[in-house]
């Protein structure tokens, strides 16, 4: 095998461990969000929230920019409304967490048209 097969096939290798790592991420911030926030939240990229007030997670960054979480989520997000527990997640959870909500936001809906 050349040399420069050899280094093609552990580039290939290397992506490919990257790639199967970050869907690992997605889905363990998927899971979390599941857990710990799917009997109020629309956790995925399409449904309603169970709870009517709470907004659905793949609309979250028509309001602010996702990466703006990192800290409420590492710290304890809290609310102004009692229906909502405080959350607090160590870094991985946060990281895997915020790699989830970025992959699931969809663009503004335009006034009248329906809601995803």
């Amino acid at each position: 095998m050349s040399k420069l097969a050899l280094l093609a096939a552990c580039i290939l290798a290397a992506l490919l461990r990257l790639a199967a790592a970050a869907d690992d991420q997605l889905k363990r911030g998927e899971a979390l969000l599941q857990r710990d926030c799917g009997r109020c939240h629309a956790v995925g990229a399409a449904g309603e929230s169970p709870h009517r007030e709470a907004p659905a997670f793949r609309r979250l960054g028509q309001r602010y920019p996702i990466e703006s979480l990192e800290e409420a989520l590492g710290e304890g997000i809290m609310t102004g409304h009692p229906d909502m527990p405080e959350f607090e997640f160590d870094p991985d959870d946060v990281s895997a967490i915020i790699a989830y909500l970025k992959s699931i936001q969809q663009p503004a809906t335009p006034p009248g048209a329906p809601q995803k």
